[in-house]
């Protein structure tokens, strides 16, 4: 799966610079790559339409978008509902993952260390420089810890996939949300960066003691070996898609302003606890209307007919009240200059 995977993003890459007039444009968001490129490729073979998506961080996404370089731009931090109506934009959700922190520790695979949030807040903050330091050996009393010196790998780019992890952070230490905080981009206190979430799992891989946060998909692709969680409930909990499921099943779309909803640090024995949706951001009233309604038809396509890949790849699909609650949002907002709807989902 992950050869092909690759390939297919290899494809979408190499496709950026021999665009056809049927492609897609699109920018952004690292964490929902692997399921756009399984996404793209199927929907080139279906429709003969590709899609030129550059996976560059949900920073970059938002500011092409915003500079209407792109059609689209993904991001998994949502834009807060007043940008979103001072920039002229729509968004929505696609897909729900999760962040898992994963390292290369010898000797310990996948879902055998443990950590909590404070715990692993005090680890990115550099308060724990070794792995069998006693707050972590007392979560994992079965496990042979080595005193050996933690390497911390981060984002050094502006990503989603660092919001929703130093979102997390901030709810579970106050010491991380008063020093540090929640955003794409933050003033790490220590530890290296690497680009994307291709950079941060290339890195673990690589560095022995290492840890790092990452989109499960990656971890699974990499055959890493992923950290469990303790969650709100106190509850040891594996990432997997039945638990970002759990964490997806708080959330209220319908009630939220511009589908602005957080899934970080959610109630629930089974709930993963740094689980987040991905999200699109289009323009109200796009320049080239032609565009936007290839790429509307291209998510229309991947809510109808993509769920089961996505599931493959232990992303959550939105339920059917939900795409339908998006499907009249594209038909109410993204139109053209006399107010008639780019798309209409059939």
């Amino acid at each position: 799966m992950f050869i092909r995977t690759l390939i297919g993003a290899a494809v979408i890459a190499a496709s950026v610079s021999y665009a056809s007039a049927g492609d897609i444009s699109g920018a952004g968001a690292t964490f929902p790559y692997p399921i756009y490129a399984k996404w793209a490729d199927t929907y080139k073979k279906d429709t003969g339409n590709g899609l030129n998506y550059q996976s560059i961080g949900s920073g970059g996404g938002i500011k092409q978008i915003k500079a209407k370089t792109v059609t689209f731009g993904a991001s998994d931090m949502p834009l807060e509902p007043k940008d979103v109506t001072a920039d002229g934009l729509v968004q929505f959700p696609t897909v729900v993952g999760g962040d898992v922190p994963v390292v290369n520790i010898d000797g310990i695979g996948a879902d055998q260390l443990v950590l909590d949030g404070p715990t692993l807040a005090n680890i990115f903050l550099g308060k724990i420089t070794k792995w069998d330091d006693p707050a972590i050996a007392k979560l994992n009393a079965s496990v042979k810890l080595p005193s050996q010196a933690i390497v911390i790998v981060h984002r050094s780019d502006g990503s989603g996939t660092t919001f929703i992890f130093t979102n997390y952070l901030s709810k579970v230490s106050p010491d991380w949300k008063s020093t540090v905080g929640a955003s794409t981009a933050v003033e790490w206190p220590a530890g290296i960066g690497a680009k994307g979430n291709e950079g941060v799992a290339n890195n673990v891989s690589q560095a022995k003691g290492a840890i790092g946060y990452v989109e499960y998909a990656y971890a699974l692709q990499n055959k890493m070996a992923s950290v469990d969680m303790i969650n709100a409930a106190g509850k040891r909990v594996q990432p997997n898609s039945a638990a970002f499921q759990a964490a997806a099943a708080n959330a209220d779309w319908a009630k939220s302003d511009h589908y602005y909803v957080l899934l970080t640090n959610q109630p629930g024995d089974d709930t993963w606890p740094i689980a987040g949706a991905t999200f699109i951001l289009m323009h109200q009233h796009p320049d080239d209307p032609v565009a936007a309604s290839e790429a509307l038809k291209f998510f229309n396509w991947a809510y109808t007919n993509g769920s089961k890949q996505a599931e493959e790849l232990d992303y959550v699909p939105l339920p059917a009240a939900v795409i339908a609650q998006i499907q009249k949002t594209w038909a109410e907002n993204i139109t053209t200059a006399d107010g008639k709807p780019v798309f209409a989902a059939k």
